[in-house]
């Protein structure tokens, strides 16, 4: 069937479809709303673990599915509202008919300015038919847009990282990469710029050649080649360009509204890292009792410590090889496996005498890095590798703090430093607590 378009049956039966498929779009409006409010929670959950691991492609992944699920709920949730008020229109029109200005017995300026302005209740419904019909199929062309997005910083992003950063491809890389980013970004540029126009760049007869290349390309970057004729039909249609026009300004509102807060103070708002004065919540780990919360940093085991000795516990995230191999290049292994990988293809498999070997030194060099300072005392710390209540990998040690006075202290996580050569401590985390023992 798919052959013969411009055969009559198949014509016919297009419209049968188009006239009964409000029914279609409510049901599948119906289980996509109920799916997406059953998701959202379990993939932000996702996220905010792929997020503190330091798993970028994962996290993006996520961001991606989360940014779906709004668009998609919004947008359905309008279709829905507004099926919803066209089954109710076509009920009282069924009962009631089409607007009868003369029964209204209004003065003649009222009846002639609400002739124009209203019309015929026929007119309002066909209105409302359009309306849903176009926001139920642009809901998920919206989700191409924004995978259209995603895919181009992605593609930068990669060409940045694999091919102008990576020192094994100088200078090749370089030479072959710079160009391709420029070409990519200043691309971007004009394909936003014709989306936006709605394809002023391709009525116009020379820039409409400098442009095709770029359209060529980023059709296969941004697989516009999938949804590329729901595009063209929405701008042939001169309702459906004008209802384009209003959507946008709409998401550009809902995002302005998400960035609304109320602050309470000059001084103290936003985000509140710990520090003297400060307590962060993320840095106390009994405070951390929700499904979504997770080690973000450091944490100690609470605000009010009654044992004679205190926990400190320092998420192991990728840039801690960062810091190990600054210290210690011997431990820098010839091929750096960290991110995706998959478990089927081995890589760098070591002996057991020769790996403990490793992973012990590693750890020496783990704890020369880092120290505890409670107040102004330094006290000796002995990291290992361990998990936390959360699942997550971390450093762990504890410290014995039976002397410490009562009261309020200051908990520093300091960790060593090279740069220009020269070695300094820095801050990695400051957290208050009160000691009072039983």
């Amino acid at each position: 069937m798919s052959q013969d378009y411009n055969n009559p049956a198949f014509k016919k039966l297009l419209k049968k479809l188009q006239e009964e498929s409000w029914q279609l779009e409510l049901l599948i409006s119906g289980f996509a709303i109920f799916g997406l409010f059953s998701a959202y929670p379990a993939i932000e959950l996702l996220y905010t673990e792929s997020r503190n691991e330091g798993y970028f492609l994962i996290t993006l992944v996520y961001i991606v599915a989360l940014i779906s699920i709004v668009i998609l709920g919004f947008n359905l949730l309008l279709h829905v509202i507004l099926r919803g008020l066209w089954i109710g229109a076509l009920g009282l029109r069924y009962v009631s008919g089409d607007i009868d200005y003369e029964k209204l017995n209004y003065s003649e300026k009222f009846t002639k300015y609400l002739k124009y302005k209203v019309g015929s209740f026929d007119r309002y419904i066909a209105r409302l038919e359009n309306y849903c019909s176009i926001i139920f199929a642009i809901s998920f062309l919206l989700i191409f847009y924004v995978l259209a997005f995603i895919f181009t910083i992605s593609a930068i992003a990669l060409i940045s990282n694999f091919l102008i950063a990576d020192d094994s491809f100088s200078p090749l890389g370089k030479i072959i990469g710079i160009p391709l980013v420029v070409f990519l970004a200043f691309g971007m540029l004009l394909v936003f710029i014709d989306f936006a126009t709605q394809g002023w760049l391709k009525k116009k007869r020379r820039l409409s050649k400098l442009y095709f290349p770029f359209y060529w390309v980023f059709s296969f970057i941004t697989l516009s080649f999938l949804y590329r004729p729901i595009v063209y039909n929405f701008l042939d249609n001169k309702f459906g360009r004008r209802l384009s026009w209003f959507l946008l300004p709409i998401y550009i509102f809902l995002i302005i509204l998400s960035s609304f807060n109320n602050k309470t103070s000059n001084y103290f708002n936003g985000n509140l890292n710990s520090s003297a004065i400060i307590g962060d919540i993320t840095n106390y780990e009994d405070l951390l009792v929700d499904d979504t919360d997770f080690i973000e940093d450091v944490v100690i085991p609470s605000k009010v410590i009654t044992e004679n000795h205190l926990k400190v516990f320092i998420i192991f995230d990728d840039k801690i090889d960062d810091y190990v191999f600054g210290f210690n290049p011997d431990l820098k292994p010839k091929e750096d496996i960290r991110g995706m990988s998959s478990d089927i293809i081995v890589i760098n498999e070591l002996s057991r005498k020769k790996r403990d070997s490793i992973r012990r030194e590693y750890m020496k060099t783990v704890n020369d890095i880092y120290s505890i300072r409670i107040d102004s005392t330094t006290y000796k710390s002995e990291f290992i590798l361990t998990k936390s209540k959360k699942k997550q990998k971390g450093l762990e040690t504890y410290i014995n703090i039976k002397d410490l006075p009562e009261g309020k202290h200051l908990v520093n996580v300091m960790r060593k430093r090279i740069r220009k050569k020269d070695t300094s401590n820095v801050y990695e985390a400051r957290i208050p607590f009160w000691y009072y023992p039983n």
